[in-house]
């Protein structure tokens, strides 16, 4: 059964880095996993309503940096452990 949901987060004060695994058809009938990232940041409105945003501010870009990097490894590891069925 297929979700709709990240496999992790990496979140680092406000900003948060999501791991999603998609599998995908190869060659012939062989499938693979693909991991992409999305990144975001939450703030609160006016109202105090908690919001998100793609949009980062200079305080963020450090967060930002460090939730890819480990996004990154993260994929890098579930990549290399993952052979095509």
């Amino acid at each position: 059964m297929e979700t709709n949901k990240p496999e992790k987060h990496f979140k680092f004060g406000g900003v948060r880095a999501s791991v999603w695994c998609d599998v995908r058809k190869g060659a012939g009938s062989r499938s693979f996993k693909s991991w992409s990232v999305t990144l975001d940041r939450a703030y609160k409105d006016a109202d105090g309503e908690w919001k998100n945003t793609h949009s980062m501010k200079e305080g963020d870009i450090l967060k930002a940096m460090t939730a890819l990097q480990q996004a990154f490894e993260y994929m890098t590891q579930k990549s290399d452990g993952e052979e095509e069925q």
